[in-house]
């Protein structure tokens, strides 16, 4: 058994490849509805294959760039499956945890737990590991425990837990310039402070983030950090903009490869502005990008992560760039469609042009709403396959706000897509602001979520018959998804009469 002095791991939720198919880790997002918690977790994550050490075959890619950092930096450190860290009790002396959403604060966790009034199990699950046996145990030893990642800032609205848990450092921001310091700190016994904020002045740079060592979940892979457009509900944001070159993308897929990962999600909160000049996207980095990747991964399947509607918009009317690389790089072979995930976030320019004013741009804010349709359709023509998003209870939103919203959905109806309702939650340069509560939800409201429901579960059940889930080994998944929309749908028809009677009233 090889010794690691520093572990890496997390819970379940997240350390798991969600049957190949990211879009179900969702599901983890949210409480398990009219089924054991059991039954929830293997649709939403089953456990991944692991080798003789424990080592995950794939893993949550913020994790791997932490593992290479310290490997880089000469620490024994590793990544173990939450199911085997106790194989290392003897030899661990730091134990490392990170996750994207802690206590499920995060959207869309947050929006399900206040209309359900049940944890969603991410939190449950993420809860019992850091109670358990082994993490007891841990502590016992005197091991430090560092927690961070994406979702580290829910640590202070958990302060109870985290007493509890003898957590000693939680730590937020980029850490790949920092995170070799904070390790041989806690090596050498040295106090450690109780919380780390890595601000934008000590974010790496492109030559400061490592390479992975290991596959990471579902082939996703880093392509460009930070984004130039400044909603205000975005800490993402707040960091510098940063391309990674496109030498270090192949060494990372080419890794991915010999893990066994033959697929690859581009990793952006905007791939299409890939090296863009500032907010309008340019075709030839992003064709060289596709057509290198695509030599790489032969018969895989390419996804994005993250586009914004109107660098989507721009890309497609001002060079046919969308079709372009749909059509000849991305939907070949045996790949029928793309998935991505946009942000909507309100129906209303006037809102909009307070809370997100560059996220329309090149184009006025005045006309977001078209905007969006715009690519909304450019989308559906092409099989790309969008995971939506929308903010309610944004600060400074008023009832016509919302209602614009539910126009907006009126007028995305015919095109292909799953949008999702979130409710606000107080992150970036409005961390400062309120939460929204489930007392603060109005008739407009409801009225915009009823709109969601519907449109989901339309195009839901056309995705899953032709688009999801394809392969035979994925059957009893599919069967088990099919079975839940129909129990969601049913249950909505009784409830729906007292819902809208709320919504006349």
């Amino acid at each position: 058994m090889t010794e690691y002095e520093v572990i890496i791991t997390s819970d379940r939720t997240m350390m798991s490849n969600h049957h190949g198919k990211e879009f179900l880790g969702f599901l983890a997002t949210g409480p398990a509805i009219n089924m054991p918690e059991k039954v929830w977790m293997w649709l939403a994550a089953p456990k991944l294959g692991v080798d003789e050490f424990g080592r995950p075959k794939e893993a949550p890619y913020g994790l791997r760039k932490v593992e290479a950092k310290l490997v880089d930096e000469g620490f024994k450190a590793a990544i173990i499956d939450p199911d085997y860290i106790h194989k290392y009790l003897k030899s661990m002396k730091v134990l490392m945890v990170g996750h994207h959403d802690f206590f499920a604060y995060g959207p869309p966790s947050i929006g399900w737990w206040v209309i359900t009034g049940k944890e969603p199990v991410n939190r449950l699950s993420l809860m019992r590991f850091m109670r358990s046996e082994v993490v007891r145990k841990v502590k016992e030893r005197g091991v430090k425990i560092i927690v961070g990642g994406p979702g580290a800032w829910q640590w202070l609205w958990e302060l109870d837990f985290w007493r509890e848990c003898g957590v000693d450092l939680v730590i937020e921001g980029e850490v790949e310039r920092v995170i070799g310091d904070v390790v041989r700190k806690a090596l050498n016994g040295e106090e450690l402070p109780d919380y780390m904020y890595v601000g934008p002045s000590d974010t790496p740079s492109v030559g400061e983030i490592p390479v992975i060592k290991g596959g990471s979940v579902n082939g996703l892979v880093e392509i460009m950090r930070g984004c130039p457009r400044g909603c205000k509900f975005c800490s993402v944001t707040l960091r510098p903009l940063r391309f990674i070159p496109l030498d270090k993308i192949c060494e990372e897929i080419k890794v991915n490869l010999r893990a066994g990962v033959r697929s690859v999600i581009l990793h952006s909160e905007d791939v299409l502005l890939y090296g863009a000049d500032g907010i309008r996207p340019k075709p030839d980095p992003l064709i060289k990008l596709h057509s290198v990747v695509r030599s790489l991964v032969k018969d895989g399947n390419i996804a994005w992560s993250h586009v914004s509607l109107s660098a989507l918009k721009y890309a497609e009317e001002e060079y046919k760039l969308v079709s372009n690389i749909v059509n000849n790089y991305i939907r070949v072979n045996k790949q029928v469609f793309i998935g991505v995930e946009v942000g909507i976030e309100t129906g209303s320019s006037r809102l909009a042009k307070i809370i997100m004013p560059a996220k329309a741009a090149p184009y006025p804010v005045e006309i977001w709403p078209d905007v969006v349709e715009d690519a909304f359709r450019i989308m559906h023509e092409n099989y790309i396959i969008p995971a939506a998003t929308l903010i309610l209870g944004l600060p400074g939103e008023e009832s016509d706000d919302v209602v614009k919203t539910a126009e907006l959905l009126d007028r995305l109806r015919p095109y292909r897509s799953i949008i999702v309702p979130m409710f606000f939650v107080p992150l970036g340069t409005l961390k400062y602001k309120d939460w929204f509560r489930k007392h603060n939800i109005g008739r407009e409201h409801i009225d915009v979520m009823l709109k969601t429901f519907y449109h989901t579960v339309y195009w839901a059940e056309e995705i899953l018959e032709k688009f999801y889930l394809r392969e035979p080994y994925l059957v009893p998944v599919k069967l088990g998804l099919k079975l839940f929309i129909q129990y969601v749908k049913w249950r909505m028809s009784k409830l729906k009469p007292e819902i809208e009677a709320i919504i006349r009233a």
